[in-house]
């Protein structure tokens, strides 16, 4: 963690996400334990809830703020759930997802090769944010990607 004398004007992605967490002092030690995030700011509001934190997640901004309901910054926990997922490119996806799990990550869908060219898997944090990790295998024209999908069932294709 940066010292206390530390700048909150961090360099910042030009876009970077903003999670909402029931927890965001916890979330902060899970993103550095599951994906090697390096803390750069934690601002704790007077009740101890941090009104602001931000970490560096693959060269990447992630801000993080807790849960507030009278402002109504609600987490996935108190939502059940998030329709967004989170990307993380990664050189072994093996390896960094096998050590999301072991630091507490839910596995939404377990790694596999996929027709895109990735080899790729989906888990839930324990904080209900959903992250999809990949590592690129191949490159895959528009075309090949097309005839793949014709090929899924049809129940597959429609959530590809």
């Amino acid at each position: 963690m940066t010292d206390s004398s530390a700048s909150l004007n961090h360099a910042m992605s030009a876009l970077s996400p903003h999670l909402v967490v029931d927890g965001a002092a916890r979330a902060i030690e899970f993103y550095a334990k599951a994906f090697g995030a390096e803390e750069m700011a934690r601002l704790p509001g007077p009740d101890g809830r941090l009104m602001h934190g931000c970490v560096r997640i693959a060269g990447q901004t992630v801000m993080l703020v807790d849960e507030n309901r009278q402002y109504g910054l609600l987490s996935p926990t108190a939502l059940g759930g998030s329709p967004v997922t989170l990307h993380l490119e990664v050189p072994d996806v093996d390896a960094a997802f096998a050590r999301a799990v072991a630091a507490g990550a839910t596995v939404t869908m377990p790694v596999a090769d996929q027709f895109w060219g990735d080899r790729y898997g989906v888990l839930r944090d324990p904080f209900g944010h959903s992250w999809s990790l990949a590592t690129h295998q191949r490159d895959v024209t528009l075309e090949e990607a097309k005839a793949a999908m014709a090929k899924l069932p049809r129940e597959c294709s429609a959530s590809a």
